[in-house]
């Protein structure tokens, strides 16, 4: 059986429309078949398949811990510069 042949018994989604895009052949070598419902592609590699997502979540996971540590730092720089409580000075009255 070919990967065309497999390719025509592709699921399609709720709405009528393709899942799958066209495949097609790298100067390497490589079929890659674009994939639309889980974002990303199949590379077909030396009889070998593997998912590649579009989105890399550990970048996304980076930037928020990121975010989170520079606002911590922010949030304690303005504290310690100027300190949410009412100051307290002791002067002598008489």
């Amino acid at each position: 059986m070919k990967y065309s042949d497999l390719l025509e018994q592709r699921p399609a989604d709720r709405n009528g429309g393709r899942v799958y895009g066209t495949p097609y052949q790298t100067p390497d070598g490589a079929t890659v078949i674009p994939v639309t419902k889980p974002t990303g592609v199949f590379v077909i590699r030396e009889g070998a398949a593997s998912w590649v997502p579009a989105v890399d979540k550990n970048r996304i996971a980076l930037i928020g811990v990121l975010t989170g540590l520079l606002t911590g730092v922010i949030g304690s720089l303005a504290v310690l510069r100027q300190p949410p409580w009412p100051r307290m000075t002791i002067t002598d009255y008489r």
